[in-house]
């Protein structure tokens, strides 16, 4: 059985239709959908057995979750939301229910690939997006959950508490379909998009943070690229070992990204390749994301690398072609 979290989500949906793609359909699939838009990113996925999250991390907290083999543990549910400022809330959520799911984990012996993020950089400039502690200043406290987890499994690693795999993944700015129920928090490609659909115009930031109009830049990572590393380091579908001997043990915390800053004049130009030509707009930052927004993002992807890992990723204006050729599919 594979279990993935969150998979009714952006990144989780996603990954549930990737392992389908490649057979793969013994799945429990854990979500909270209250939000009953997320239903629409399950259109088409095959999976084995569905589990309230609440429900899941009482079982596991009670250990009766009653399965008996575990094949890989992908665990994408938490609040992304950067604007939720509920710091008890988040902590639970993010920080200590994902201390279940790992040691539940170590306890089945299943490789678990976690979702971790670039907002635990911060303000961090050119240079500053390597994982080690110098660079890690998350401006709120959805970062700071997800740094706390991150040191967390450092801590268990460095005492050899964990003999499997255990891999954290820094996601950058994923983007992809399936991302419709986000709202704002959904990438600036759904909403160029979206604007420009409906009003014919796309709108960016103005100058900030040293930047000219819409020159901000950002790491924007496909989100199939980020459902592959998922199942690479969980040696899943085409990255299964051939002989059960060859299986590697995978210990890291890792930037998932492309590696390669693109500014926002530049998405602006890719989304209007497939959606033609739009007037270009530039708007104040919002008053609300002054304090906590990141002008500069590029993953440093030598960690990575150095596991291994040498999957390709998508080039920006490919990945936004294949995120609209799914309109008809899937919501985007």
């Amino acid at each position: 059985m594979y279990i993935v979290t969150g998979g009714a989500g952006f990144i989780g949906s996603n990954l549930v239709h990737e392992l389908n793609l490649h057979g793969i359909t013994d799945i429990l699939l854990v979500d909270n959908l209250a939000d009953s838009r997320k239903l629409f990113n399950l259109h088409g996925a095959r999976f084995a057995d569905y589990m309230d999250k609440k429900e899941f991390r009482r079982a596991l907290e009670e250990k009766a979750l009653g399965i008996s083999r575990v094949s890989a543990i992908f665990h994408q549910g938490a609040c992304s939301n950067t604007l939720v400022d509920d710091g008890v809330y988040m902590m639970d959520n993010n920080f200590a229910y994902s201390k279940v799911v790992l040691r539940y984990a170590v306890e089945m012996g299943a490789p678990l690939v976690y979702a971790s993020t670039a907002a635990v950089y911060g303000l961090g400039g050119p240079g500053h997006f390597t994982p080690i502690l110098e660079n890690e200043r998350p401006l709120n406290i959805y970062g700071f959950s997800k740094l706390t987890f991150d040191h967390y499994v450092r801590s268990e690693l460095a005492m050899g508490h964990i003999p499997t795999t255990v891999v954290g993944l820094r996601y950058f700015n994923v983007y992809g379909p399936r991302e419709q129920h986000k709202g704002r928090m959904a990438s600036v490609i759904h909403h160029f998009s979206k604007q420009i659909l409906e009003t014919g115009k796309v709108r960016l930031f103005e100058g900030s943070g040293g930047y000219g109009n819409g020159e901000q830049r950002r790491d924007f990572v496909f989100v199939r690229d980020v459902s592959r590393l998922n199942m690479f380091f969980a040696q899943t579908g085409p990255y299964t070992p051939r002989h059960a001997d060859s299986a590697k043990t995978y210990q890291a915390v890792v930037n998932a990204g492309s590696g390669r800053a693109r500014t926002f004049n530049e998405v602006a130009k890719a989304v209007m390749l497939v959606h033609g030509k739009a007037d270009v707009e530039y708007v104040p930052l919002p008053a609300d994301l002054n304090a906590r927004y990141q002008h500069f993002t590029q993953a440093d992807l030598t960690g990575l690398r150095e596991t291994g890992c040498e999957l390709k990723f998508t080039q920006l204006e490919e990945g936004i072609r294949e995120t609209f050729q799914a309109t008809n599919a899937v919501a985007v």
